[in-house]
């Protein structure tokens, strides 16, 4: 799979992160910070890089199923959007055109760094709680992340 971005790439430790299998095996999804250059502001999220959700069978497949007790349905993964992922968050995305590339004004500023990889969901959200709470996102003024699991918020933080 190639890139639409390619002058973005996702690093971690200094490895170019491309494609499924330059990371760890069993990966579910990672933490990341992207940081403009230019103002210094940054956010830091997570992302899963694979999804599994049920599908159900189809009038056919149900029809030929030999014995009717057998389940209806299947599981299947499916890779994210992760390579050209840039945020949910909407100043950060501002940074970007529609097709992941940053605005040439901040092209060689902005970096996209993988702090950790993730093998669960648990894991993923503990450890950008963790990444989170590490860099005090909610108190630093250069930071854009405006609340921890939608539950703390940086308004309430204010005197």
């Amino acid at each position: 799979m190639i890139s639409k971005s390619l002058t973005m790439t996702w690093i971690y430790e200094g490895r170019v992160i491309n494609e499924l299998h330059d990371m760890p095996e069993g990966t579910y999804g990672f933490i990341y910070k992207i940081t403009n250059g230019l103002t210094g502001e940054y956010y830091i999220g997570k992302k899963q890089v694979q999804s599994t959700r049920k599908r159900k069978f189809g009038k056919k497949e149900i029809a030929a199923l030999t014995d009717k007790r057998m389940k209806r349905y299947e599981m299947v993964t499916k890779e994210s959007n992760w390579v050209d992922y840039r945020s949910s968050n909407k100043i950060v995305s501002d940074w970007f055109d529609k097709d992941g590339r940053p605005y040439p004004a901040t092209n060689d500023r902005i970096e996209l760094k993988i702090l950790r990889f993730c093998k669960n969901k648990k894991a993923l959200t503990y450890y950008e709680l963790q990444e989170q709470f590490s860099h005090n996102v909610l108190a630093d003024e250069l930071s854009l992340n405006d609340n921890l699991l939608g539950k703390f918020f940086r308004k309430d933080l204010e005197n």
